[in-house]
């Protein structure tokens, strides 16, 4: 079916919906809004839709919530909501919420289902009380909040394309990294953030009044783990997407390196953020088919 014939099926209520969550992703990431950008026009929606809840499921946790002065009992009473609303909407098709109804949408095109909706929440749901984690817990919380995102833009991604199962698995195992990379590094460049203004520490056995060189290399060397096995799997993608993940990897390395060459305690200082115009370049070699440093590294091992 043709991108033509699937927006005639949309009703009216079914684009405002669309619409609506394509704003989120425009008003709160210029990196991801970059990215959608280069994705074709079907799979940007898909993307968009599933971006919104995401970003919407953390304004109760981090935003709003927060700011009309809930207590953490009112939050989680607001996020459980949100995820029976999600799951009911997956399941009949229709939410009187328009960022909850979009998701729906795509959730049933291609195939999101409850195995993935529900980690994440339980993740959002950990951000209420949780302020420190251990080795297991903070794995539960990557995967729960970024991982599964990674898998759900994957199932975008590969609507209506054949794959084999070891295909998928491979693509999937790549997704779950690409996820795990950015929420790390937003992890590292937030660290002192998080602390101060929401009390938190993700990175087991790290705080910020003893942050250290060691730890910061240790870090960042689970990061380039992360976007190695991610590079490895970016060129199996369909044409559709492999250009806007291809931009998101770039931008990641890009983090990466300037997170390397920053000092462990000015990053207590200082949030760490690619110029515009690196962001613009990154983008211009992505459009054009060019492969980020960790795939171009693979390939010439």
């Amino acid at each position: 079916m043709t991108d033509a014939a699937r927006e005639s099926q949309l009703s009216l209520y079914d684009r405002v919906a669309v619409e609506t969550a394509a704003i989120v992703i425009r008003r709160y990431s210029t990196s991801f809004g970059l990215a959608a950008r280069l994705l074709g026009p079907t799979v940007r929606r898909d993307v968009e839709n599933i971006y919104a809840l995401v970003r919407i499921a953390d304004e109760v946790v981090d935003g709003l919530g927060e700011s009309a002065h809930l207590d953490s009992d009112g939050i989680r009473e607001r996020l459980d909501a949100l995820e029976t609303e999600t799951e009911q909407a997956i399941r009949v098709g229709y939410s009187t919420n328009l960022i909850v109804h979009a998701f729906a949408l795509t959730s049933r095109q291609v195939g999101i289902g409850t195995d993935l909706t529900r980690p994440f929440f339980r993740s959002m749901r950990a951000d209420i009380t949780r302020t420190a984690h251990d080795r297991a817990s903070f794995d539960d919380y990557v995967y729960g909040s970024a991982e599964v995102v990674g898998l759900m833009c994957l199932a975008a991604f590969l609507r209506g394309v054949d794959v084999t199962p070891s295909e998928r698995a491979r693509l999937e195992t790549g997704a779950k990294h690409l996820g795990a990379a950015f929420q790390k590094i937003n992890f590292l460049r937030d660290l002192a953030a998080d602390f101060r203004s929401l009390g938190r520490s993700y990175f087991p056995d790290v705080t910020v009044e003893s942050f250290t060189e060691a730890q910061k290399a240790q870090i960042l060397a689970e990061i380039d783990d992360d976007l190695a096995c991610s590079a490895r799997c970016l060129p199996g993608l369909p044409p559709s997407s492999r250009r806007a993940v291809a931009l998101a990897q770039g931008l990641f390395e890009e983090l990466a390196t300037r997170l390397r060459d920053t000092p462990a305690a000015t990053l207590m200082t200082t949030r760490i953020r690619v110029p515009n115009p690196v962001k613009a370049r990154i983008a211009a070699g992505a459009a054009v088919g060019r492969l980020p440093r960790a795939v171009e590294k693979e390939a010439a091992e």
